[in-house]
């Protein structure tokens, strides 16, 4: 369980270090200067739920979670996978400390 861990953790610093990935935080910190954005993120996927190609998944960084929308007929990789993805970020609203917003993926590794 702790190779597990520590190969999961080794997996999220390589995927991070990444040119031009965001943390998750970051983006939800300030989603008006990313929205309509291209972005590059990276992490665990955390939940998945995909029929016939189309779908959604969260991301988990360490930072936090972030949806991703599967829009091109690709599926969703699985609970667990480590990924990477680019994609169009969209800010769905921020109420107080509460900031909702979704990737609209375009291209995804998942390693």
């Amino acid at each position: 369980m702790r190779i597990t861990k520590a190969l999961a953790t080794m997996v999220l610093l390589a995927l991070a270090a990444c040119p031009g990935t965001k943390s998750i935080k970051e983006l939800l910190d300030d989603p008006g200067r990313y929205e309509g954005q291209t972005v590059r993120i990276a992490g665990e996927v955390t939940q998945a739920l995909g029929a016939l190609g189309y779908g959604g998944y969260q991301i988990n960084d360490g930072t936090g979670t972030l949806a991703v929308v599967v829009q091109g007929g690709g599926g969703t990789p699985r609970v667990g996978a480590q990924v990477g993805v680019e994609g169009t970020f969209r800010s769905a609203f921020t109420i107080g400390t509460l900031s909702a917003a979704v990737v609209l993926e375009k291209q995804r590794k998942v390693r």
